[in-house]
């Protein structure tokens, strides 16, 4: 069954000058997005995998090239390459979500407000969209003891799992993850990869970057960036579980993921 595809990039650069000095980071590259899929980008330090992901996303624009969008009630793609700062902002607030590295909660609003105040951008149903949050905010373990309380009384792991509910309230097309669990420590990350692996599970696109193969392993689809292009793709089927779980009733298959991977990376170099 041919998968659908939601965001295409043709021919994407993107230069950085520095005084005299350019900087290619990324080199007439070209991709295609499909829906439902969990794609994790990897690459070395310097390989052009952020600017990647704010090329795609909208939150850079490319020097070169083309990034469309194919969105449901849409006959045509929805170039956004040329678009305004402010048009590229409306855009960003219906397709597109996000999670960082660094979780840009704002310090002087609750957990709940974080994320009320992101929906209402979009929609001034109050109603819907606080039955929505707190619907999420169960679904990611927070405590309704803990939604009123500032992001610096929650622990790190609270903190960006609060940060995922935000990028997710919007419904957005895709979800875009920028080393999502690169702060925390090995159990938070575990749970933000859980909560990653749940959401996508319910049809949810996913594109992560990262550089770790824990995470990397939760995706269906791995590209690998090299100097600013997509030296190769590996393709690993469905996440099955964790490889060292004994308990994992799909463990032969989970190894054999496992092993796929890490034969992929280490041909590229990582």
């Amino acid at each position: 069954m041919q998968k659908e595809v939601i965001l295409k990039a043709k021919d994407l650069s993107k230069t950085f000058s520095n005084e005299s000095v350019q900087q290619h980071v990324l080199k007439n590259l070209n991709l295609e997005i499909y829906k439902g899929d969990f794609t994790v980008v990897m690459g070395n330090s310097g390989s052009g995998k952020s600017t990647l992901l704010y090329s795609l996303s909208g939150m850079d624009r490319p020097s070169l090239g083309t990034v469309t969008y194919f969105v449901e009630n849409e006959k045509k793609g929805i170039e956004i390459s040329k678009y305004s700062n402010d048009k590229l902002a409306l855009f960003r607030r219906d397709y597109a979500g996000f999670v960082f590295q660094q979780n840009y909660l704002n310090d002087s609003m609750s957990a709940m407000d974080n994320v009320m105040i992101s929906g209402l951008l979009k929609s001034k149903d109050r109603k819907t969209l606080a039955e929505r949050a707190r619907k999420l905010l169960k679904k990611v373990e927070i405590d309704e003891k803990d939604w009123n309380k500032f992001p610096t009384q929650l622990s790190g792991g609270q903190q960006q799992r609060v940060a995922v509910v935000r990028g997710v309230i919007n419904e957005p097309q895709i979800l875009f993850a920028d080393e999502p669990t690169g702060a925390l420590n090995s159990q938070n990350t575990l749970n933000v990869l859980d909560i990653l692996s749940d959401l996508n599970n319910e049809g949810q696109s996913i594109v992560m970057v990262t550089h770790t193969i824990k995470a990397a392993e939760r995706g269906n689809r791995v590209i690998y960036l090299a100097d600013g292009v997509i030296s190769a793709e590996c393709e690993l089927g469905e996440y099955v579980g964790d490889y060292k779980d004994e308990a994992n009733p799909n463990l032969e298959k989970a190894k054999e993921r496992h092993a796929k991977l890490k034969e992929f990376l280490q041909v590229q170099g990582w």
